[in-house]
């Protein structure tokens, strides 16, 4: 896979005007609940593609995953 020709979805601006319309306490909420179904997606997948691992050798997997994909630059 190469890295350089990933790019994520534009910004939506209807869900980023929302977001601004929220306490800052509501955003950092919002944000950690974003963060937490992310990286239960990527576990998930993870946990498909190899399920004899222990929690210990997932959880580093997932860290590693995450560590890759802050990697990839935004863009259009």
């Amino acid at each position: 896979m190469d890295i350089q020709r990933l790019r994520f979805d534009p910004i939506d601006r209807t869900q980023l005007i929302l977001l601004t319309q929220l306490s800052p306490a509501k955003r950092l909420q919002a944000m950690l609940h974003a963060r937490e179904l992310a990286v239960g997606l990527i576990r998930g997948k993870l946990r498909h593609r190899h399920p004899e691992l222990p929690s210990s050798a997932l959880n580093l997997k997932v860290l590693e995953e995450i560590a890759r994909v802050q990697k990839i630059r935004p863009g259009p």
